[in-house]
């Protein structure tokens, strides 16, 4: 009789709240439910009473005031969260209905009548709440209670589909594991499909709203991705529909997620040498029972997954263990096809525009294939077809690109797009430094050819100038670079027309520097091709200075960008054993009439600056013991190193530019050199005894290593005070040298004032002198007595 009473009195309050629940009440029915989940253990009767509230929450929450929402928040939400704990409950029906109630979380209907004074929440809140207990989570983790429940299990992800919308809700699915157990579910048994549908979107949503290594690291089993090529290819061969095929890329791009991971056993599956295969088969013309059966239908959802197979070998020519799979399956040959001209379409099927674009793709996916697959880039000649495809991009051939796709950036109406990945191409096999390939490139010409197509680029940005247009050069110089590096022979040949295309870019206006187009490489590039390509060779440097180009160097060095004033100071140094570029740097003049040794002192000064280096406002040296130590060295402990290790002291040389400008002075002189204050003479003390002072500094180190492990033998010992007190004399000579030069400084400004004050006193008395004689003048004319007494006085004169 009481379990009658309490199944009546159940459909009553079912009833009572029809159209809504109160955020009042919700907590009170939250536990009514958990009481009728534990009833129904003992009595099944109390199932459909449990369906029927919980379907309350299907409807509308309802309100009495604004603030309840807030106020009752926190009952809410875990009382949401405990329908997804009530999944445990051993009833397929009761599953259902909790799945039903929470997708009517996101498709409400509004019902005609209210409790009296109240009025529904707002749209949102049953989801905010449902983000705030973590439902998300809880239904995860509740997949593994339907495993063999497919109905069940539909329904789960049903719901799991509209939650994952929310990047909340995602995270919290995430911390459940879901992404696994998602992925094995792509294969499994379903005739509806709709198991591997919610599942896909599912792990797609999650992908796009949280952290893709969490998703990545997740699927990384042999499991998940065995099964992800197994649903791949079922879709490959036997899917028909429309939808079918976007699925199949979807599931593409998550398989290129998972390559991108060389933890993945993406090679090991086998499911890689598939889309190799995938990607390659319809260029090299070779039967494969992997893609048996399979045909491009030339649909945009075709076209989509060509490029997205083409950027899964992309990404695998960054994992060295991929170099094989790659080789066998003709990967090189494939992507070569493309490195044509492409008057028409390659296939019958791809239009004039698709068709470009995958040339564009293939070819930018060659500059990281090709570095790895080295030997097949040789045996396939594809230098000699690269050279072929540059002539014909600085051709006249009438040829109109349309430049909408991603790697035809710029190319509306010409060949740019295809010149700037051709280009790239052969940076990257270049910058490998491999000898094959640089005496395969000289021995084709590339070097006169490089030059064309530089002064071809070089041409088009004089009428507008683009990124993509700057991008070709610096590459092409780069190519130069290491083409004619340490070859006095191809060095002359890049001489004939190769300085006359640097010196312009020596010319460039330092604004445009930091204008983001890459005018800041390009100029990089320049001076790094005339250190390469000129600098070692007599006639490429007499051609170059003759051009002017030291007086153009030593204007940029004037500009002071710090990226650059090291570079451009060793190119200098190299210059300097040609007694025409020293000569050059004397005659130099900046502006306010510079000279090139005021320039190269004030870059000292300002080194030792950013250095920490110690000097009083004179430039003086204020530490006699370590004159030229920079804060860095100082704050360094001693370590005792082993000799094929280079101290701090020795490190240093090379990390800043001060050696670079003592090596200029050496060839430049310390003496008569105009155009110097006294503070600069002091500086340039300092630079004179250089080497000295790193000397003392290397001993020093020597001596305070020798004291951390062992004592000295006492002639040692006595060398090392000796050597000591050399250094430190050096540095009373600098110092006194420094003096005198300040006292004579100081001396002949005393003189040029004295001087300047006799000339002002002198000016002065012949002023009082003119007055007077103008006074006697006006007397003499005004009154006559005194111009009588004037007369008397001069004739008895």
């Amino acid at each position: 009789d009481l379990e009658k009473e309490q199944l009546k009195t159940l459909k009553k309050v079912v009833k009572h709240f029809e159209n809504g629940l109160p955020l009042k009440y919700v907590a009170q029915i939250t536990e009514i439910l958990n009481l009728c989940a534990e009833k129904m253990n003992e009595q099944e009767a109390f199932t459909e009473p449990l369906c029927e509230l919980i379907k309350l929450f299907g409807l509308p929450f309802q309100k009495k005031k604004s603030s309840d929402e807030a106020n009752y928040a926190a009952e809410v939400s875990q009382s949401i969260a405990q329908l997804g704990y009530l999944m445990g409950v051993p009833s397929s029906q009761v599953k259902i209905q909790i799945c039903k109630s929470i997708v009517s979380f996101y498709n409400m209907e509004i019902p005609g009548k209210f409790l009296s004074g109240h009025q529904p929440t707002s749209a949102n809140y049953k989801i905010q709440m449902a983000e705030e207990g973590g439902l998300a989570e809880i239904l995860a983790l509740s997949l593994a209670l339907v495993e063999n429940q497919l109905t069940e299990k539909l329904w789960v992800l049903k719901v799991l589909q509209h939650l994952s919308t929310s990047g909340i809700c995602c995270g919290q699915m995430v911390k459940a594991q879901a992404a696994s157990r998602l992925c094995l579910y792509l294969n499994g048994a379903d005739p509806s499909g709709q198991l591997l549908f919610r599942s896909s979107d599912i792990l797609w949503n999650m992908l796009e709203s949280t952290a893709r290594e969490e998703i990545v690291h997740q699927l990384r089993s042999m499991e998940c991705v065995h099964a992800l090529k197994e649903v791949f290819v079922d879709l490959l061969t036997r899917g028909y529909r429309h939808c079918d095929y976007q699925l199949r890329n979807d599931l593409l791009v998550i398989a290129t997620l998972l390559a991108e991971n060389p933890e993945v056993p993406m090679i090991e599956s086998g499911f890689a040498k598939l889309l190799v295969v995938l990607a390659t088969f319809t260029e090299v013309k070779l039967p494969n029972p992997l893609v048996k059966g399979f045909k491009f239908t030339y649909s945009h959802e075709d076209f989509e997954m060509k490029k997205l197979l083409f950027n899964v070998i992309g990404i695998l020519s960054k994992d060295l263990s991929a170099a094989r799979l790659l080789s066998e399956n003709h990967v090189m040959p494939a992507l070569l096809y493309y490195v044509k001209q492409n008057q028409k379409p390659g296939f019958p099927g791809w239009s004039a525009a698709q068709y470009e674009e995958l040339q564009l793709h293939a070819i930018a996916v060659l500059a990281s294939a090709a570095p790895v697959l080295i030997v097949k880039y040789l045996s396939c000649q594809a230098n000699t077809l690269l050279l072929m495809f540059l002539e014909w991009c600085i051709g006249q051939d009438p040829f109109y690109g349309r430049g909408h796709s991603f790697h035809g950036t710029g190319g509306r109406g010409n060949k740019l797009p295809q010149m700037r990945y051709s280009v790239r191409v052969l940076r990257s096999v270049v910058a490998l430094y491999n000898e094959a390939v640089s005496t395969n490139l000289y021995d084709q010409g590339a070097i006169s050819q490089l030059l064309d197509i530089l002064k071809y680029a070089a041409d088009k940005s004089k009428e507008k100038e683009g990124t993509v247009l700057l991008e070709i050069q610096a590459d092409i110089l780069f190519i130069l670079s290491i083409l004619c590096e340490n070859d006095v022979h191809r060095k002359e040949l890049f001489c004939c027309e190769g300085v006359g295309l640097l010196i312009p870019f020596l010319k460039m206006d330092p604004i445009k520097l930091c204008g983001g187009l890459g005018h800041n490489c390009l100029l990089l590039s320049a001076l790094d091709c005339l250190w390469s390509c000129v600098v070692g060779c007599d006639i490429s440097e007499d051609c170059f200075i003759e051009k002017q180009g030291i007086f153009l160097l030593l204007d940029l060095l004037a500009v002071k960008e710090k990226n650059l004033c090291n570079i451009i100071l060793g190119i200098l140094v190299e210059f300097s054993d040609n007694p025409k570029a020293t000569l050059h740097m004397r005659v130099w003049r900046g502006k306010r009439e510079q000279t090139a040794a005021n320039l190269l002192i004030n870059l000292w000064r300002e080194e030792e600056l950013e250095l920490g280096v110690r000097r009083d406002q004179y430039g003086r040296i204020v530490d006699i013991k370590m004159p030229i130590a920079t804060s860095f060295q100082k704050k360094q402990k001693v370590m005792p190193l082993p000799a094929s290790c280079p101290s701090f002291a020795i490190m240093e040389v090379s990390e800043n530019t001060r050696a670079k400008i003592y090596s200029l002075f050496c060839k430049l002189g310390f003496e008569n050199l105009p155009g110097l204050s006294a503070k600069d003479f002091a500086t340039l003390a300092i630079i004179q005894h250089y080497i000295d002072f790193k000397a003392g500094e290397v001993w020093s180190e020597i001596r305070a290593e020798l004291k951390e492990e062992f004592r000295p033998v006492t002639p040692d010992k006595r060398i090392l005070k000796l050597i000591s007190e050399v250094s430190e004399t050096t540095g009373d000579t600098v110092l006194a040298l420094q003096n005198e030069a300040l006292d004579r400084q100081h001396h002949h400004k005393i003189q040029e004032e004295e001087k300047s004050y006799r000339e002002i006193q002198a000016t002065l008395t012949q002023a009082e002198r003119m007055n007077i004689s103008w006074e006697n003048f006006l007397t003499r004319t005004s009154d006559h007595e005194a111009l009588k007494v004037r007369n008397l006085m001069e004739q008895k004169l």
